[in-house]
């Protein structure tokens, strides 16, 4: 079914691949829409999936019906996903620029990457280093494949198959440990991943075992959906999408920002702290009006000292 007659043709920034050329390539591995085996793993295609939806949002082309209709699910209770997807996405290339070009970092472990979509981790960082290498770790088989896909020319970028939320798993995995060094300071990017671990326990565990192994001088950047106890009308729209989505794949838990906050515990948060994205050290004045979906993410880069 190729890509779903959703082809874009422009270009990926600084790779050198257009998303058409990607889709092409990719989608020859795509049976009907059912499921794809990769490696023995099957992956549905007529279910929606975290990915695949995340991609939809900010106007890709590798998701299905099932997908779509997720994110039409989600537009008639928060009309500003899509533009909160791309803010998201618009923090994370700041954040990644930031620690590339300012403070020297050469090392990006990005866990629970995605998709691949227009400036990547290893773009932004790349573009400022070109030595700098990234290891993006994703264990949802088809983003393997498209990742794989669109790095086979890359040598100092590459993807782990790790499940993150078996930390000492994904650190022992060889693509991780062979292309990081972790006696050198990098950045572990958790951004949009541990609020779909439902047990704080569990999401407080997997942050903190990623953060032990990082030397000093390392950096942990983070963002989590927030639900606001001081304002009850953007706390009630949390609640609603915790409980929509609940024992789907899209299932998400919006936590409070000192749960949020712990994430950090024993490291040293840059200015201006844990805070909304939008407040992230922008590139200009804003030039459109917050939504409230702006309010429910919370974001943070914390230095190991």
């Amino acid at each position: 079914m190729g890509c779903n007659g959703l082809l874009q043709v422009d270009l990926v920034a600084g790779s050198g691949f257009s998303r058409r050329t990607r889709c092409r390539r990719v989608c020859t591995v795509r049976g009907r829409e059912g499921a794809l085996v990769v490696s023995g793993t099957s992956t549905r295609f007529d279910q929606p999936n975290l990915a695949r939806v995340s991609d939809a949002l900010l106007g890709g082309c590798d998701h299905y019906e099932a997908d779509r209709a997720a994110v039409r699910r989600l537009l008639d209770i928060a009309p500003g996903a899509e533009t909160m997807a791309r803010e998201h996405r618009a923090w994370l290339v700041r954040v990644v620029r930031f620690l590339a070009a300012e403070r020297g970092v050469d090392q990006f472990l990005d866990l629970g990457s995605g998709l691949p979509a227009a400036e990547n981790t290893h773009q932004v960082a790349q573009r400022h280093n070109p030595d700098a290498r990234v290891v993006y770790v994703d264990n949802d088989p088809v983003v393997q494949v498209h990742g794989r896909a669109v790095l086979e020319e890359n040598d100092r970028t590459h993807v782990s198959g790790a499940d993150l939320t078996d930390p000492g798993a994904t650190l022992g995995d060889p693509i991780v440990y062979r292309h990081l060094d972790f006696d050198r300071p990098m950045a572990l990017l958790l951004c949009g991943v541990l609020h779909h671990v439902d047990v704080l326990d569990r999401a407080q565990h997997i942050a903190r075992t990623f953060a032990a192994e990082l030397c000093p001088g390392s950096y942990l950047v983070l963002t989590h959906h927030h639900a606001p106890t001081d304002d009850p009308p953007r706390q009630a729209l949390a609640q609603l999408l915790d409980s929509t989505f609940e024992g789907t794949a899209l299932a998400t838990v919006h936590r409070s920002r000192a749960e949020i906050a712990s994430f950090f515990t024993g490291l040293n948060l840059l200015d201006p702290g844990l805070g909304y994205l939008h407040d992230w050290w922008p590139d200009g004045p804003r030039l459109t009006p917050l939504d409230d979906l702006n309010f429910l993410t919370l974001g943070g880069v914390a230095l190991k000292t």
